[in-house]
């Protein structure tokens, strides 16, 4: 049970780090292209085959 003493604090801090990590990629915008795949897909720019 004493091992709980450095378990707990270690999980908190990696925790808070994961957070920070999420917050700072929320206001980097990293997640700002909800019409992007939708519109990709209908385009014709973007085809499998290669142009001769």
């Amino acid at each position: 049970m004493d091992v709980l003493i450095y378990l707990i604090p270690a999980s908190l801090f990696l925790g808070c780090i994961g957070l920070l990590a999420f917050v700072y990629t929320m206001r980097s915008n990293q997640y700002d292209d909800p019409d992007g795949n939708s519109q990709r897909i209908l385009s014709d720019e973007w085809d499998d085959q290669p142009k001769p």
